[in-house]
This record gives C-alpha cells, sequence and structure tokens, in this order.
C-alpha cells in the first residue's frame, strides 16, 4: 500500500471511529479545541498503532455507535476528550 494510499486509509479510519464515538473534528476545529496538527498526530498516530487491523471489524460491530474506542485505540484519549 503507497503512502497517500495509507493515509486516506487511516484518514478514513480515525474520522470512522471519532464518528462511532460521537466525537466531532470539524466542530472541535471551528471551536477550536482541536488544531489541524492534532488531527494531523492522530492520523499518525492511527498508522502506526498495532491494532489498527482491526478496526474495520470492530467499527462495523459498531455501526449504532459506542460508548468509547477499543482499548488498543492510540487515539482513544483525544476521542474521550472531544466527546466532553
Amino acid at each position: 500500500m503507497g503512502l497517500l494510499t495509507r493515509l486516506n486509509h487511516h484518514t478514513d479510519l480515525i474520522t470512522r471511529m471519532a464518528s462511532t464515538v460521537n466525537a466531532d473534528f470539524t466542530t472541535a476545529m471551528v471551536d477550536r479545541r482541536m488544531s489541524g496538527q492534532e488531527l494531523r498526530n492522530a492520523v499518525f498516530a492511527c498508522v502506526g498503532c498495532e491494532g489498527g487491523a482491526r478496526c474495520p471489524d470492530w467499527l462495523e460491530a459498531h455501526s449504532a455507535g459506542a460508548e468509547d474506542t477499543p482499548a488498543y485505540c492510540r487515539n482513544r484519549d483525544l476521542l474521550q476528550r472531544l466527546r466532553d
């Protein structure tokens, strides 16, 4: 998988994860609770996550929503903060 394809894949995963746990990146950025750099860092954290291969199945199983991310998610703290 090429670099851009990989980045796009993980951007999709983190965006879907945020939506699943009711964290809204767009609103957080507009409200200045999250910077563009934090979003980029979240994507790179996702790229480096060893549990990332499990995310598509987890997201499918939680398509109606979830209270929290899976324990292995490197963006768990960020997504929890954006929910509050």
